[in-house]
């Protein structure tokens, strides 16, 4: 199969080695990867601030561009399910749909196409894992603790055969770090409090590193994380399941 990667704008700006470690990742699990060069953002930052129309001529943009491939991987929950649910407003044709379709998470894709059952990786240090609000309630990558039904963790299951990992159980699994992309400029007070209540979590269970399929989140955490010191770094998930420790 042909998968083409399609990389988040802060992790192209700001996390490129989230995008190598998810690059590298398929590869070692034998998928043939490519990289178009005419992709964009995905019109999400616009689309969540009220301007959807303005973010049409992206999402024609996007279906142009990831149309050909078998597969569209993106280390990112909250871009493929903006993908998968909001590029309702554009023309329906066979293409956009199958775009649609056929855009994955990373985790979702790891499990559910490529039915990986082992993993070659090593990171020797206690993890505490962030559920992503658009990953957990939005693609259903994890049970959100309001839902009747057995747990599960798409996230866990992959970091689980990684040798050497300590995983930390937290109070809060599945709650919000107040992100939420534009919600952090325009409510940063409320955001603030929602990050340091996520970062307490992690540090009252000894976590040294918080990861997440969302680098989103994890640079909301960590700009909180640098300025007040806290003992703790952040990984994308990617990252840890590409580690040989």
């Amino acid at each position: 199969m042909t998968v083409a990667l399609f990389i988040p704008c802060y992790v192209d700006q700001f996390y490129p080695k989230a995008g190598i470690a998810t690059l590298e990742l398929l590869e070692k699990l034998g998928c043939k990867v490519v990289f178009p060069r005419e992709q964009t953002c995905c019109g999400q930052p616009l689309a969540n601030s009220g301007m959807e129309q303005e973010a049409r001529p992206i999402y024609d943009n996007f279906v142009k561009t990831f149309g050909s491939y078998d597969y569209i991987v993106c280390p990112s929950g909250s871009c493929v399910y903006h993908v998968k649910h909001h590029y309702d407003v554009i023309e329906q044709t066979p293409e956009a749909l199958a775009v649609r379709e056929k855009t994955y998470e990373l985790a979702d894709f790891l499990i559910n196409v490529l039915n990986v059952e082992k993993l070659d990786a090593r990171f020797p240090h206690r993890v505490g894992i962030h559920n992503s609000c658009h990953g957990l309630r939005g693609l259903r990558l994890g049970s959100g603790s309001e839902r009747v039904g057995e747990a599960f963790s798409h996230y866990r299951y992959l970091l689980s055969m990684v040798r050497d990992i300590e995983l930390v159980a937290l109070e809060r699994t599945d709650e919000c770090c107040g992100f939420g992309g534009t919600f952090s400029v325009n409510e940063p007070e409320l955001s603030t409090k929602m990050g340091r209540d996520r970062i307490a979590d992690h540090l009252a269970h000894d976590s040294e590193v918080i990861t997440s399929g969302d680098m989103s989140c994890l640079m909301h955490m960590e700009g909180l994380i640098r300025r007040e010191g806290k003992p703790l770094r952040v990984m994308h998930v990617a990252e840890i399941l590409n580690s040989n420790g």
